[in-house]
């Protein structure tokens, strides 16, 4: 007997439809026989599903039985399928009435050797899928099901066990779906331990980490070992602003298919911080693997990519991240599969100023030559400076300047200032594709960050007197946007075009 199951394969973070395939009575020993290009764990799903089978009260099937995962061209990984196999052979074996409900879902979902359930990676992904062809649902285990039922418009059944799945689907019992709203008011933002009011002195660089979250503008800081520049870094989620229901969804849909939701089903509705370590591939950060999926920066898709020591990361995984740092998207091509992730990230970068780390520092002298010290900068390359809008130096404090400093403003007071800025960028932009300042184009420039001629003579003489490349001109109209925006005006005014020109200190004059 003939039976078939939806389910769906992850490519990158959505789903692509897969049909289970499933045909019972066939002569010879009873076994499973699985094609259509799984990988191990998947060919390992048979010895999951008959004990899953035999210890969930159901009896394995007496002769050979074909599995067969369509399309056959599409790679299959991971122990998605056990639950979709094991419904297919309770129904290919008249175990499981081919009347059910078993069609109107979208099935997915691990086994234990018991028969429970095990949660997935994108389950969100599964959802989406589910709502896209028309289905009514998804059966996905319990913890799984929590992320999927985000999506409107769809039911959404969390499942502990296979016997548990059986039943329903015959109608044996009553399962409610999870409901959508309850889900998103439960996954309240977590009370941060940390509040930008830690931050002693600074005035400078808290002025600039404001701008560039207001403006969504990408930062680096330049300072000496002990500045604080991590410290900093590590407080921008606090003040930026909530994520919508919309950019929740998109985070955790990135997230569901790393598989960092896999413990609890959710995660908090925080925007991310990731901050790798210096020595990581051009693959972990960009993405990748036989089936590709999401590297570093789409981790940080609508968040902050935090690059400590950013003249020490491999010149090559600097540079795969230029275009997407333009695009706010990266494509990944591999022999299995062809991917678009999306990352759209704040980056924000700290280095020292020299080698030694002490150049300009009145607590120590430093050792380092000029010419060590331009070999070291020029390790972070003309193009992708050019991407980053504000350049920020962050000198070290005395101890005096420590223990005599006042705490500074809280974290929720600062929000509330970049909350009023996006605001009016919103209002701005509308339907646009730019959501903030830093996303605008060439003719969005011109529309909303006009000068009069008096500041354009003044913007052409700093930047000769400065030695800036012709590539800070736009940064710096867009910059002087947000400074405007935070300052309510509806025009950029002088003083917003000259505090936008300090920001452009590391800026160059020779193309790279």
């Amino acid at each position: 007997m003939l039976a078939t199951v939806e389910s769906a394969a992850l490519q990158g973070i959505d789903a692509a439809p897969v049909l289970v395939e499933v045909n019972s009575g066939e002569s010879g020993d009873p076994r499973l026989v699985l094609v259509g290009l799984p990988d191990a764990a998947v060919k390992e799903s048979d010895d999951r599903v008959f004990s899953a089978l035999a210890n969930s009260g159901f009896r394995k099937p007496q002769t050979r039985a074909t599995i067969n995962l369509a399309p056959g061209d599409l790679k299959k990984e991971g122990p998605i399928y056990d639950l979709p196999i094991a419904l297919g052979i309770l129904e290919a074996t008249g175990q499981m009435s081919a009347s059910s409900r078993l069609s109107q879902f979208i099935v997915g979902g691990e086994l234990s050797l018991s028969g429970a359930t095990r949660p997935i990676r994108g389950g969100l992904a599964f959802a989406l899928e589910a709502k896209r062809s028309g289905k009514r649902g998804v059966l996905l285990p319990s913890k799984s099901a929590r992320e999927a039922a985000l999506v409107k418009g769809i039911d959404v059944f969390g499942i502990e066990s296979l016997n548990q799945a059986k039943r329903f689907l015959e109608e044996e019992i009553a399962l409610s779906p999870l409901d959508h709203s309850t889900i998103f008011e439960s996954s309240i933002q977590e009370e941060s331990q940390i509040d930008f009011s830690d931050i002693k002195g600074q005035l400078q660089v808290r002025r600039a980490v404001e701008i560039a979250v207001a403006g969504g503008h990408n930062l680096l800081m330049i300072g000496p070992p002990g500045s604080g520049k991590s410290m900093i870094a590590k407080r921008i989620p606090t003040i930026m602003p909530d994520p919508t229901l919309d950019e929740y969804l998109q985070i955790l849909q990135i997230q569901s298919a790393a598989g960092h939701t896999k413990s609890n089903g959710t995660i908090a509705r925080t925007r991310p911080f990731r901050s790798p370590h210096h020595t990581i591939s051009d693959v972990g950060l960009l993405g990748g693997g036989t089936i590709p999926g999401p590297g570093e920066i789409s981790l940080a898709h609508l968040g902050v990519l935090f690059m400590d020591e950013f003249p020490e990361y491999k010149r090559s995984a600097l540079e795969v991240m230029r275009q997407p740092m333009e695009d706010g998207e990266v494509t990944i091509s591999r022999s299995a599969a062809k991917v678009t992730l999306p990352c759209n990230f704040m980056l924000v970068a700290a280095m020292n100023p020299c080698p030694c780390g002490y150049l300009g520092s009145k607590q120590k002298e430093c050792s380092c030559s000029p010419i060590q010290v331009q070999r070291y900068r020029n390790r972070i390359s003309g193009p992708l400076l050019d991407r980053i809008d504000i350049h920020i130096e962050a000198p070290a404090l005395s101890i005096g300047e420590l223990r005599n400093s006042k705490p500074g403003e809280s974290s929720d007071l600062i929000k509330s200032r970049i909350e009023q800025a996006r605001s009016i960028q919103y209002s701005r932009f509308q339907d646009k594709k730019p959501n903030s300042n830093a996303d605008m184009s060439h003719s969005d420039l011109e529309e909303y960050c006009r000068i009069t001629r008096g500041m354009g003579d003044l913007l052409q003489q700093a930047m000769e007197k400065l030695g800036l490349s012709a590539r800070a001109y736009d940064r710096i109209l867009k910059v002087s946007r947000t400074i405007a925006d935070l300052a309510g005006s509806k025009e950029i005014q002088t003083p917003h075009l000259l505090e936008a020109i300090q920001y452009r200190s590391l800026d160059r004059t020779t193309a790279v």
